[in-house]
């Protein structure tokens, strides 16, 4: 997802993880990614395989955007195939140096009849503050009935983007995944886990490339130690 947004975790990105920048006038794109895992939080949605995914976003010179997100997942047993998201948001410069985007998301999961039972709803906030030291990020998201479970959930994440030199960036990010309801929801038992993610970025040829070293304090398979790769392309229409 690319304009101001930033919905599930960087990038699996999302990306998707999902953070976008809006830009100066209206316009449409649409991105295509290849990873070798698709983390959300730092929890594989793909037991540990690849993903493709791809969006299409349109942005207004007014700060509204607009878009949809979709990958391929894998819940191990479950019938559910495809993840498929949209969104709609609200991005604004509040001084030369800070910025807030504010939207919400609604995720939905296909493949068997079930699957939309999953379906839930994601208030979200970023604010961006950017100097000579780089960007850094102060990111919230809430939802209300978290996979469909009826329980709240909510996401706090800091990071901290900067160019160690021209098109090479380095990003340090750190979140805390809260559960409201551990009878609706929980993670090993437990009703939050944090995660941490260190993520290096470049451009080449008009190819995004990422390369990222993740972990969770959670003891799962799908939610340990990794390193997670991407390459991938926007186009404007």
């Amino acid at each position: 997802m690319k304009k101001a947004v930033l919905i599930k975790s960087l990038l699996p990105l999302a990306a998707t993880s999902l953070l976008v920048a809006a830009d100066a006038q209206a316009d449409w794109s649409g991105t295509v990614s290849l990873n070798s895992d698709y983390t959300f939080n730092g929890v594989s949605q793909t037991q540990n395989n690849p993903a493709l995914q791809g969006s299409i976003d349109y942005s207004a010179d007014n700060g509204w955007y607009a878009g949809t997100w979709a990958s391929n997942i894998d819940y191990a047993g479950d019938e559910t195939k495809l993840e498929w998201d949209g969104y709609t948001g609200y991005y604004q410069e509040l001084t030369d140096s800070l910025s807030l985007d504010t939207g919400i998301a609604y995720y939905t999961y296909h493949g068997a009849d079930y699957s939309s039972d999953y379906n839930y709803p994601e208030v979200y906030a970023s604010f961006n503050h950017g100097n000579k030291l780089g960007n850094t990020e102060l990111n919230f998201w809430y939802s209300w009935d978290y996979f469909g479970l009826g329980g709240g959930h909510s996401i706090i994440m800091l990071a901290h983007s900067f160019e160690v030199a021209p098109g090479h960036t380095i990003r340090i990010s750190g979140d805390r995944s809260n559960s409201h309801d551990e009878q609706a929801w929980s993670w090993d038992g437990n009703n939050d886990y944090y995660h941490w993610r260190l993520a290096y970025l470049t451009s080449y040829q008009g190819f995004d490339f990422s390369l990222a070293a993740e972990d969770t304090t959670m003891d799962l398979d799908r939610a340990d130690a990794r390193i997670v790769a991407s390459v991938s392309r926007t186009f404007s229409f």
